[in-house]
């Protein structure tokens, strides 16, 4: 992780961003994208974990974080440790995936799990219009990936909260 990227101050909200190792494609099945929405509701729910935009791609994710007892590093190495075994653990365990013997190469080195890529490129947002940028960007993924044509069409995103079409799978804090 360079020096521009270290979380400095851990109470700040940042944009961050999560990828899986080798950029597999893992988050194509639901049952993945669902345990890592479960692991972010768990840390709203015990760590206090604010939430104010998010996208799950197939092989990455970003959000916009803030940690409420001003602990996001520790947070996000505990969600991001967690997350390694969980997704891990449920490739291993299911009997539907077809992709089972290579994802778990792919996702393992010397008999250890690997599956996300170290760090996660942190940048403080430091004011509202550097979290509007953030914020369009998360939004803007799935459309310049191709996926969709309007990104509140993109159900793994916070998309479709921000335009009032839906409510969030991930509860959404208020940016003040």
């Amino acid at each position: 992780m360079g020096f521009e990227y270290v979380v400095k101050d851990q109470g700040a909200p940042y944009f961050v961003t999560f990828t899986v190792h080798q950029w597999v494609d893992v988050f194509t099945r639901k049952i993945y994208s669902d345990l890592l929405i479960e692991s972010i509701d768990y840390c709203q729910q015990h760590k206090g974990l604010k939430v104010y935009a998010w996208v799950i791609m197939s092989n990455h994710c970003h959000f916009i974080l803030q940690a409420a007892d001003e602990n996001l590093s520790d947070v996000i190495r505990d969600f991001k440790k967690f997350t390694s075994k969980k997704i891990f653990k449920a490739i291993k365990d299911n009997p539907k995936e077809s992709r089972k013997a290579w994802l778990l190469r792919a996702l393992s080195y010397k008999e250890k799990i690997w599956f996300w890529k170290e760090g996660y490129h942190g940048e403080e947002i430091v004011n509202s219009d550097f979290f509007e940028s953030k914020l369009n960007y998360i939004h803007m993924n799935p459309v310049k990936a191709g996926i969709v044509e309007k990104e509140e069409d993109y159900l793994l995103s916070s998309a479709g909260c921000y335009s009032g079409l839906r409510s969030s799978c991930i509860p959404i804090a208020d940016y003040a």
